[in-house]
């Protein structure tokens, strides 16, 4: 999650911003969504102490988790979209394909994207980028055809010189659960518009929580051409398709 303005958080903020009750640490580690996706997703979902297991792409995926900030937690949305990955790999086919992620967290999404193929840059704030680069090597390593890379990236700053879009161009890019109670929100917009030139596809998924994220959503459909792909209601989930608007 590359937004500078989101430091670690303790579990009652965590609790607040899933409007439920704190819970004792000793009694419930992963509280609130991250516990819910159990009746999402099963049986691709299975659950570890400290080490989330997933199966996507033919392979099983273990991915670390914590609760220090919320870009070492798997959220809905990443697994929405890997599962939206997985049901349409044929007409969205990531052989070869150069994909970027953007806020990419604990790198669920970048593994499925690896295992399908694709060259990944999975990107993130300087503090994740332990956690990601642990859970891409631990997964990718002797599977995936390309070696995927980590890069720091901070929403709005210094984007042309990480990573410049005079010279790189993504096929894809991939956003999951970017959208939250954060004031980042014209930066995240800002990165989006960077990477996603003519040519390029833009995948968002995200859970909408908040009237701000409602807010995004009308800015994101002005700024590109837009197609929502799938959205599941019980769980306020929504996947997005944008492409480059004249």
């Amino acid at each position: 999650f590359a937004c500078r303005d989101m430091g670690p958080v303790q579990i009652q903020e965590r609790c607040e911003l899933q409007k439920i009750r704190p819970a004792k640490p000793s009694t419930k580690v992963m509280s609130g969504e991250a516990l819910s996706r159990r009746n999402v997703w099963e049986p691709s979902v299975f659950y570890g102490l400290g080490i989330e297991k997933f199966f996507f792409a033919g392979h099983e995926i273990e991915i670390r988790e914590s609760l220090d900030s919320y870009g070492a937690l798997v959220w809905p949305g990443a697994l929405a979209l890997c599962q939206y990955l997985e049901n349409n790999h044929l007409q969205m086919n990531l052989q070869d394909k150069a994909v970027l992620e953007i806020g990419a967290g604990t790198g669920l999404v970048s593994v499925v994207a690896c295992l399908q193929g694709a060259w990944v840059t999975a990107t993130d704030l300087p503090d994740i980028l332990s956690n990601l680069n642990f859970n891409l090597t631990r997964n990718t390593r002797r599977r995936c055809l390309y070696t995927p890379q980590v890069t720091e990236l901070t929403w709005g700053q210094n984007l042309e010189r990480t990573l410049p879009s005079s010279i790189l161009r993504y096929d894809y890019v991939l956003a999951a659960d970017v959208v939250y109670l954060h004031k980042c929100l014209d930066e995240l917009l800002l990165t989006m518009k960077h990477f996603c030139r003519p040519g390029t596809t833009l995948l968002w998924a995200n859970k909408m929580r908040f009237q701000s994220d409602l807010q995004f959503i009308k800015l994101f459909k002005d700024t590109f051409t837009t197609t929502l792909l799938a959205e599941i209601p019980q769980y306020d989930v929504r996947i997005y398709q944008a492409t480059y608007k004249e």
